[in-house]
């Protein structure tokens, strides 16, 4: 069994199948705000500890690729002072972080509908994704905006127009075609998805990505989430048998 070298990593992990690429639902900041007697946006900031945590605890067992779901399509609807904080929060989470990012050789990426977000928001993405752009130890993608449904419908309109300008025939379409035409083109499919805070569903997250992704729910709410947990999980997922439809 090969293990990590390093002191702070469990010896019976074996890193030589852990997954290529975990996907998740960060839930439960306004909960634990809610039991901690603090307002919303305090639980967010707390939330951003726990962010920190697993980036660098993936970055540290060698995951290479990390997609947090950090505000999706629906979010917009929640009050605009707590939309507001949020994006404060993001801008002020690129800039403390980014150079750590470049030391840890951390590559960011975003998916959803960035021209969404507010103009110095997007600016301070880019900034952040130029200055990482060469580094290739763990890709952190970033789901802004996002949204399984619309990143599908945004999918069926692109191989449209495709159809519709005669460069692409409707029998050409298929997986591959699907595939490279979604926010996540390039980037291989999750093969672990946790949810934390213990709700049962999907949250309209990667829904075409993860179809034989291993699903792990934790009653854990996000900012009490933390490397200790997430090394269980990859145990768990270890043990599992991963037939993908075979027998």
């Amino acid at each position: 069994m090969s293990s990590s070298s390093s002191p702070d990593i469990p010896a019976d992990l074996d890193t030589s199948t852990l997954p290529n690429h975990i996907a998740i639902i960060m839930d439960g900041n306004g909960r634990w705000a809610k039991k901690h007697r603090l307002n919303r946006i305090q639980g967010h900031e707390k939330g951003s500890d726990a962010v920190r945590a697993v980036v660098r605890t993936c970055r540290e067992i060698g995951i290479p690729h990390l997609t947090l779901y950090a505000f999706s399509t629906e979010n917009w609807q929640r009050p605009k002072k707590e939309i507001s904080a949020l994006m404060n929060l993001l801008k002020k989470f690129l800039k403390s972080e980014t150079e750590e990012m470049n030391e840890k050789n951390i590559r960011l990426g975003i998916i959803g509908q960035i021209e969404r977000l507010p103009l110095d928001v997007q600016r301070e993405l880019r900034k952040s994704m130029a200055l990482t752009e060469s580094n290739d130890a763990l890709h952190l993608h970033l789901a802004l905006s996002y949204g399984g449904r619309a990143e599908i419908v945004r999918m069926a309109q692109r191989l449209a127009d495709q159809c519709i300008n005669g460069r692409l025939l409707s029998e050409q379409i298929g997986e591959k075609l699907v595939a490279e035409n979604l926010y996540t083109a390039g980037i291989p499919d999750p093969d672990l998805l946790i949810r934390t805070s213990g709700e049962m569903r999907i949250s309209n997250f990667l829904l075409w990505q993860i179809a034989y992704a291993e699903l792990y729910i934790t009653p854990t709410l996000w900012p009490d989430f933390g490397k200790t947990e997430l090394i269980k999980i990859l145990k768990d997922y270890q043990g599992r048998e991963r037939r993908f439809g075979k027998v």
